[in-house]
């Protein structure tokens, strides 16, 4: 009974010890809870402070999108957290608390206060690009790959303070030693580099800009560029699908661009018309009257009557055999027709190429190609123009006496039971 006493005291004294440890942690937790809502208060209330005297700025500037750009990527935001963190910060040496918990809430706020102030100039970098894609210029030049470039810049930057701040050593010795592991860094970052190397030098050469026509085979691409980013470029093809590229593909590999097609203001038509080879023949003297009816080869055959006949008076005697006479053919007055045609289309550019030529004969008949370009390079117009011109070659073929070659049918092989 003399050792029960001890016993009970020294239990009761471990007990007080516990709630006075408990009320120690409880009262840390509670500063610590004030201290976070008293940390948000000053965000949000430097935040907003910041945002409209910002906007009354901008708006006084004549650049009111900024402001809303801030303000929609939480510049503000970040910013009214940094601020209060560097305010602790200063304090800090004031409080009375061991210097081991001052220097671990020393390393954790000034790593919290570095997060903040990257967050609010990745954000800054983001306004930029929203602001420069509203404009006019990003019709033709895209800047989202250089901004990407300097966000992964910033948060490398960002991830070395943060850790030499938490492991207390200089970000010099942290720098050193990626310069060791420089060779797994670029095999990392391979297809980061290539990227970058291929966005500079097209941006430089000018080989590719938003909104332009790319055709691209071999990635399954035809269709407009709608996005242009570090790593990736985006086509949207006719089907309204989408494809996407990889950045350095595109200055690697070959892929045609129409872009100067629409700039030029002419679009090209290059269509064959395949003549039957049997139809081919002289024209005789009654035909060639009846085709003076037609006024765009009126002057042509006017012309080649006269260059005829002095040819074939040279000759003498030998005019007789019908073989040695120089005769008109009814493809070669075709191909006047044809060429006269679209030189008097008002839809089609007089001051580019315009040729009509007979191509090497084939088995599916003799190719005669019309080669012009066209004062309208949408689409739409385009195919509109270019069949208007082949309606009309095709239906007045019969005047001149020739006739389109066909491959033969199922019908035409029923005609010869």
């Amino acid at each position: 009974m003399q050792h029960e006493a001890p016993s009970s005291a020294l239990f009761g004294h471990q007990i007080f010890n516990d709630l006075i440890r408990d009320a120690e942690f409880a009262g840390i937790a509670l500063l610590a809870g004030l201290g976070l809502l008293v940390l948000i208060g000053l965000a949000a209330l430097i935040s907003r402070v910041l945002s409209g005297v910002s906007r009354r700025a901008f708006q006084l500037a004549g650049r009111p999108e900024w402001a809303d750009g801030l303000a929609r990527h939480h510049v503000f935001r970040n910013i009214g957290f940094a601020l209060p963190l560097l305010a602790i910060l200063s304090n800090l040496p004031m409080l009375a608390i061991e210097p081991k918990l001052a220097n671990l809430l020393t390393r954790l706020f000034t790593s919290a206060g570095v997060v903040f102030i990257f967050l609010a100039l990745i954000g800054v970098l983001r306004t930029w690009e929203d602001v420069y894609s509203s404009g006019p210029r990003a019709r033709t030049r895209s800047i989202k790959g250089y901004v990407e470039l300097a966000r992964i810049l910033l948060w490398a930057v960002c991830t070395i303070l943060v850790v030499s701040v938490m492991m207390d050593r200089s970000p010099l010795l942290m720098l050193s030693g990626l310069g060791a592991l420089s060779a797994v860094l670029l095999l990392v970052f391979k297809d980061t580099l290539l990227s970058l190397v291929a966005s500079t030098q097209m941006s430089n050469y000018d080989m590719l800009r938003l909104g332009d026509w790319i055709e691209m085979p071999q990635a399954g691409a035809d269709g407009f560029v709608i996005d242009m980013a570090l790593h990736t470029v985006k086509v949207q093809n006719w089907d309204k699908t989408v494809t996407t590229i990889p950045t350095y593909k595109l200055f690697s590999e070959s892929f045609r661009n129409w872009r100067h097609m629409f700039e030029s203001g002419g679009r090209r038509i290059k269509r064959n018309l395949r003549i039957d080879a049997s139809t081919v023949r002289f024209l005789t003297d009654a035909e060639i009257h009846e085709l003076r009816r037609y006024a765009l080869i009126r002057d042509y055959l006017d012309g080649k009557q006269v260059e005829l006949e002095e040819a074939n008076r040279g000759l003498g005697e030998l005019t007789e055999v019908p073989v040695n006479r120089r005769r008109l053919t009814n493809i070669g007055t075709f191909r006047a027709y044809a060429k006269a045609y679209i030189e008097r289309h008002p839809e089609i550019r007089d001051d580019m190429l315009m040729i009509v030529r007979m191509m090497e004969p084939q088995s599916e008949g003799i190719p005669i190609e019309v080669y012009c370009f066209t004062n309208n390079t949408a689409w739409v117009e385009y195919e509109r123009i270019q069949g208007d011109i082949f309606d009309h070659l095709l239906a007045v073929l019969p005047e001149f006496f020739l006739r389109l070659y066909q491959a033969p049918s199922g019908s035409d092989l029923s005609r010869l039971r």
